[in-house]
């Protein structure tokens, strides 16, 4: 297991290669309540892991992830900032944060997990 978002998205699909299959899971949040909150952050970073591994067949919803990220690439901060956690995080003073997460391919690197511990690679 790999963990990917829009900083790594092309050093994951590198990690994972060729691979013959691969499932991308966008993690999402929680609302206060305790329900589950999709993240559009966590979804275009599926999408930008997605839309950079060579297409042999996705699914449906992989293709719907990789057409957002592409759609919205070229507006990634704005979109992240406006989001629901964008605007809850600016709100909190982590507008640096929210930066950061927007910054897509800033890192070379992913983390693996090798026996219960997740180590760049």
């Amino acid at each position: 297991m790999v963990a990917g978002c829009l900083r790594n998205a092309a050093a994951v699909a590198t990690g994972v290669g060729t691979k013959e299959t691969i499932v991308v899971i966008a993690a999402g949040e929680r609302w206060d309540d305790g329900t589950l909150r999709p993240a559009i952050e966590d979804f275009l970073g599926a999408g930008a892991v997605i839309a950079s591994i060579p297409a042999k067949s996705r699914s449906p919803e992989a293709q719907v992830a990789a057409n957002a990220f592409l759609a919205a690439e070229s507006l990634l901060g704005e979109t992240v900032r406006g989001s629901m956690s964008g605007r809850e995080l600016i709100d909190r003073g982590f507008a640096a944060d929210v930066e950061l997460a927007a910054d897509l391919n800033a890192s070379t690197t992913f983390p693996l997990l090798t026996q219960g511990v997740f180590a760049s690679q």
